[in-house]
C-alpha cells in the first residue's frame, strides 16, 4: 500500500477501491494505473504511469498474494477482514501509524506519502505535471502539497545562471 501512494501519488480513499484488475492485467502489471472515475475524488479519470519499481511490487504481490488466493476472495486489491469489502481508510491509517512506530519510530500518515511524491516528482517536473497527476482541478491545492528545499532552489538558481 505504502509503495502506491508514494510512486502514484494516489488518496487513501481512492487505494482502498482500487481492484487487482486496476494493477494487474493478463498476469502482468499495467503500465498505467486508470484512477477510474467512481473513485476519484473529483469524479475525473487520471492515469498515472507505473514506475519500474512499483511495476516489479505488483509482480511480486500478484505472484505471492492476488494471484493463488485473493480472487477467490475479494476484487480489492487491498481488502479487510470482511472478505468482500475493500479495508476502509481508518484502517489503512492504522496499519501505517503502526508501521511508522515500529520501523521508524515515528508517526506516518498515508497521506504525508502523497506529499512525498508530490515534492519528489515537482523536483523532476513543472507544477501543471504534478497538478494533473495529483487530481486536482486547482493548481492552488497543488501547491500546498509542494515543499522545495534548499538544494532544490540553489539548483533552480544555478540552473538559471547557466542559461
Amino acid at each position: 500500500m505504502a509503495l502506491v501512494i508514494l510512486e502514484t501519488g494516489i488518496r487513501v480513499n481512492e487505494l482502498i477501491q482500487l481492484e487487482v484488475s486496476d494493477l494487474i492485467y493478463d498476469g502482468q502489471p499495467v503500465t498505467n494505473l486508470v484512477v477510474r472515475s467512481e473513485i476519484a475524488k473529483n469524479k475525473k479519470e487520471r492515469q498515472i504511469p507505473i514506475s519500474s519499481k512499483l511495476a516489479d511490487c505488483l509482480v511480486e504481490m500478484n505472484k505471492y498474494f492476488w494471484h493463488h488466493v485473493h480472487l477467490n476472495v475479494s476484487p480489492y486489491a487491498f481488502y479487510g477482514p470482511h472478505p468482500g469489502k475493500p479495508l476502509t481508510a481508518r484502517q489503512v491509517e492504522r496499519v501505517f501509524r503502526d508501521a511508522g512506530k515500529l520501523g521508524l519510530r515515528r508517526k506516518v500518515w498515508p497521506h504525508m506519502l502523497r506529499h512525498t511524491f508530490a515534492t519528489r516528482l515537482l523536483s523532476k517536473t513543472n507544477l501543471r505535471i504534478v497538478q494533473e497527476l495529483l487530481g486536482h482541478s486547482s493548481i492552488l491545492s497543488t501547491q500546498i502539497y509542494t515543499h522545495p528545499n534548499d538544494n532544490d532552489m540553489k539548483n533552480a538558481i544555478d540552473a538559471m545562471s547557466q542559461a
